[in-house]
């Protein structure tokens, strides 16, 4: 069936038409806020709360260390077998250890993991950060 010429749009798409275009627009929007939220959130925000696990006989704890402002952890406190990790923030948002300079991790967590599978069974931290 076709519209006469001049017939206005609305009248000449139908319910499928539209419910199509409804359902496109809707997932186009769910798609565009997914992303903003993943950008809005960088790794180790505010959302990363502290951890404590024992990890290959090993027990790791960390704390974030909130900034003067109080918006999020501007640093975080984090210790193996109770000895403190020195742990420094990259300028890309990835975390390196004074254990392994050249390994980049995506948390805190990740990072004191690195830092047990770099020790071994034997090794322990000094305790001493730079």
């Amino acid at each position: 069936m076709t519209a006469a010429p001049g017939t206005p749009l609305i009248h000449r798409l139908g319910r499928r038409h539209l419910l199509g275009a409804a359902a496109a627009a809707t997932l186009a929007s769910v798609g565009v806020m997914r992303a903003a939220l993943a950008r809005a959130t960088p790794p180790g925000a505010p959302d990363e709360g502290s951890f404590d696990e024992m990890y290959r006989g090993r027990r790791i704890q960390g704390d974030p260390v909130l900034g003067e402002r109080g918006a999020g952890p501007s640093a975080w406190r984090v210790t193996v077998d109770g000895r403190q990790l020195g742990l420094m923030r990259r300028a890309d948002g990835s975390y390196l250890t004074m254990v392994d300079h050249y390994g980049s991790y995506e948390s805190p967590l990740a990072a004191a993991r690195g830092a047990v599978d770099e020790l071994g069974v034997t090794a322990r931290l000094s305790g001493h950060t730079h």
